[in-house]
């Protein structure tokens, strides 16, 4: 007859692994998808909202009213942009889109702090440098067409504000409306040729690439944004 133990066995110790038996290690990285729809569709927000009140759709009362909605909606969404675009090493689309979060930003603030319907001189100064320096990312965008109009366009769009603010001339004001309704309508295109171009991993819409689209490189980064 066999007695057998009350007492439960031992755990087993688990030997820590050393030198070759070391499993190695594995990093596992989602890839990053273009932050520029995103961008694009903030722009056309805030352009858009500005340009209804510069043509005169929208009382010039209500001009507060649409710099707190893109402050609030527009300017966040481009910060998350940039930064996106500066993780996915995409140079053009974090310099573009931080630029165009600062402008709308600076602008924004300067409405609401001066509730009248009056012109900045100062704030006119800062749009026409954030035009000049747009344009740097836009130089270095060629690779995508559709992204570098749309960088293009916010440049002129900023310009042309500026013009107004100096002037205070309510002809630049309506110009700089109807470049803004423009400028809206060219960033919702190419918001949704790159949108469609991320879901489907082809062109579906024209984006001007100079290269095709592909997901080879470096693990976690989509070697074209």
């Amino acid at each position: 007859m066999t007695l057998e133990s009350s007492t439960p066995p031992a755990p087993a110790r688990h030997r820590r692994p050393t030198g070759s038996e070391q499993p190695p290690d594995v990093v596992a990285l989602r890839p990053l998808a273009t932050p520029l729809p995103l961008a694009f569709l903030g722009l056309a927000v805030a352009t858009t909202s500005f340009a209804t009140v510069q043509v005169g759709w929208l009382s010039s009362q209500q001009n507060v009213v649409v710099a707190f909605g893109v402050v609030v909606f527009a300017v966040p969404l481009q910060l998350v942009a940039a930064a996106l675009g500066f993780l996915a090493r995409d140079p053009v689309a974090g310099t573009g889109v931080g630029v165009l979060a600062g402008t709308w930003a600076a602008t924004c603030v300067v409405s609401i702090a001066n509730p009248a319907h009056a012109t900045h001189p100062g704030l006119g100064i800062v749009l026409l440098c954030a035009a000049a320096v747009l344009l740097v990312p836009a130089a270095a965008g060629l690779a995508k067409l559709a992204a570098v109009g749309v960088l293009a366009v916010a440049a002129l769009r900023f310009a042309v504000t500026g013009v107004y603010e100096v002037t205070a001339s309510h002809t630049w004001m309506t110009v700089s409306g109807w470049v803004g309704i423009a400028l809206g309508v060219v960033a919702v295109y190419a918001a949704l040729a790159f949108e469609l171009e991320g879901a489907y991993d082809r062109t579906v819409l024209p984006t001007g690439r100079r290269t095709p689209v592909t997901d080879e490189g470096p693990p976690g980064v989509r070697a074209q944004l």
